[in-house]
């Protein structure tokens, strides 16, 4: 009698169902770790066929691009950077300074031209301005000195 007592002390309803509830969420995880493993390893060979698939297509789609490139035509294209890159800059620089320079000459003698006749023009009013208040002030003088005498 003594080993049923103990026996009904020992697996009491509580203790059942906390096992019950063990052995369910071992199971449960178990499950899900087979079914989370299983998932991953098909995508993982679908992924690999598919990279593959994916790699294959873009080395080739590389090797059709790099083969309508035009080579010679980008060698000399650099090569023409490179001689107008090697040039001396001082070089252009005196010939950007000599047109420069030629330029400021022919307008300064353009602008000379012109003010040559301008100038002359007003030289020959400028004088006869003058002339012209040098007689009033003759005038003037004459007229103070024939009234004062």
């Amino acid at each position: 009698m003594e080993v049923q007592q103990w026996w009904r002390l020992r697996f009491s309803f509580r203790s059942a169902t906390m096992v019950v509830c063990f052995l369910n969420i071992v199971t449960a995880i178990f499950m899900l770790h087979g079914f989370l493993a299983s998932s991953y390893t098909r995508n993982k060979l679908s992924t690999a066929n598919s990279n593959s698939a994916q790699l294959s297509y873009i080395k080739e789609s590389e090797e059709i691009r790099l083969a309508m490139l035009p080579l010679e035509l980008i060698k000399r294209v650099r090569e023409i950077e490179q001689e107008v890159y090697s040039e001396p800059e001082a070089a252009q620089k005196k010939d950007a300074k000599k047109t420069a320079a030629v330029d400021l000459s022919k307008r300064l003698k353009d602008l000379r031209a012109l003010n040559d006749a301008a100038g002359v023009k007003a030289l020959e009013e400028w004088r006869k301005r003058k002339m012209e208040r040098a007689r009033q002030r003759q005038l003037e003088k004459n007229g103070t000195t024939s009234s004062q005498t």
